[in-house]
């Protein structure tokens, strides 16, 4: 479902044979994939190592590491394009996450960063709200639109110095066959994972099903849109 942020960053920054990509958040290696797949040297880091292993299932003629976004374990200019896809929001240290970036890739190379567009743009952030008003306490960082305000990432960009090329946005749409796949897919993510103890899945399971009604089909599909991304493509 994240295919059209991924294409949008591939094509902003030109991939194709012979550049070497480290893919920052790289999950089970979706983006991996069609980097992989248009020629391209990738290298994956996730701090998930269930992801990692998937990863590497998926795409072994790939490097794949297990690591943190802050603390790269990469030499200086090591990489043509460092692309990180809805990762960067989740860090422990934005400013540091995007100067780690920065520092792996080499002098003119290109860092491009794609996450949650503007709120009032996302449908999906009736998920969110309604697993925000479950919770005890509110999360902590600043939860999947931290920095989706207007300018916010740019400016996080240029304090990392780095100088901001473009930006732009585009629509995912997020389409299940069924709620078993909603749940399912939804609840693996890390964040889901980490409140489901909270919450409880049976409370979760009947708050979400009240949730994607809205967006429910007359042949049980959930289609839940637009979903707008904002991706920033920077100089290293």
């Amino acid at each position: 479902m994240n295919r059209p942020l991924w294409e949008a960053m591939l094509n902003a920054t030109h991939v194709g044979p012979g550049t070497r990509l480290l893919d920052v958040g790289c999950g089970g290696g979706g983006a991996s994939l069609l980097v992989a797949a248009r020629g391209a040297q990738v290298t994956g880091l996730d701090a998930a190592e269930g992801l990692i292993a998937f990863a590497r299932e998926r795409a072994p003629n790939s490097e794949f590491r297990v690591g943190d976004m802050v603390d790269l374990p990469f030499a200086d200019g090591a990489f043509d394009l460092v692309f990180a896809a809805n990762s960067i929001q989740f860090a422990g240290d934005w400013l540091a996450a995007l100067r780690e970036l920065g520092r792996v890739c080499v002098l003119n190379g290109r860092i491009a960063v794609g996450l949650f567009g503007p709120p009032e743009k996302v449908a999906f952030r009736a998920i969110f709200e309604t697993i925000s008003a479950m919770l005890p306490e509110p999360l902590s960082g600043g939860g999947p639109f931290a920095l989706s305000g207007p300018g916010k990432l740019e400016g996080l960009f240029e304090q990392a110095g780095l100088s901001v090329l473009a930006s732009d946005e585009i629509d995912c749409p997020f389409g299940y066959p069924d709620f078993a796949t909603f749940w399912r897919g939804t609840t693996a993510a890390g964040p889901f994972q980490s409140i489901l103890p909270v919450v409880g899945e049976a409370q979760l399971k009947l708050a979400l099903r009240d949730a994607v009604e809205p967006f429910c089909c007359g042949d049980g599909r959930i289609l839940i849109r637009p979903n707008r991304f904002k991706y920033v493509v920077a100089a290293g």
